[in-house]
């Protein structure tokens, strides 16, 4: 048989083959930055409002988006987590399956009850944990999470400078996304349903 025949024959075999490698290789159409595999915020082991200690074993089988702010922030903290609330509500009856987390950056004033009261009023089911200031400084560090005290008129009145960002896990309790503040509720419950296929 001659060459010619030969190369073509493996060239449209080739072809034939293209869209089955394709397809194995294709990754998930995310809208946050996907960071599967990536080696911080892996983990994490902090007391939550009655001081149970939690970790993110806890929530297998559940899609986890763990978010770093306080009480006292006007704008970013609730924005946040009314865009989760949103995006729960957008996925149906999958929503029940997203655990909202919020990790305190300022346990001097957000005391368990203030965080009680303010996870109630966003969503019963979400949880908040209440670090001590040096598990705050190491967890921070793990998580790569920028928090700064910024001084007030008074010495309660301050506002902390803070990374204005969620984690978001898949329900085998894999780190996989990193939602910048601003996505909104629809692209979040995109991201959160494909984990949850």
């Amino acid at each position: 048989m001659p060459t010619h025949l030969n190369l073509n024959r493996r060239t449209c075999l080739g072809l034939a083959m293209l869209p089955w490698f394709c397809a194995c290789s294709e990754k998930m159409a995310f809208k946050s930055i996907d960071i599967t595999g990536a080696n911080y915020a892996t983990e994490l082991e902090l007391p939550d409002t009655e001081g149970r200690v939690r970790r993110l074993s806890d929530f297998k089988g559940q899609a986890v988006v763990l978010f770093f702010g306080y009480t006292q922030c006007p704008d970013v903290c609730p924005t946040t987590l009314q865009e989760l609330t949103q995006a729960r509500q957008l996925l149906g009856p999958l929503g029940e399956k997203v655990q909202g987390i919020f990790v305190t950056i300022d346990p001097e004033r957000d005391t368990a009850e203030v965080l009680r009261a303010y996870m109630q009023s966003f969503d019963s089911s979400y949880l908040a944990l209440v670090p001590s200031a040096e598990q705050l400084a190491q967890v921070a560090k793990f998580y790569k999470v920028y928090y700064k005290k910024s001084q007030g008129k008074t010495p309660t009145s301050y506002t902390m400078d803070h990374t204005a960002a969620s984690f978001v896990y898949d329900p085998q309790g894999r780190i996989r996304l990193y939602t910048r503040y601003g996505l909104g509720p629809q692209a979040l419950a995109d991201d959160l349903r494909l984990l949850l296929k």
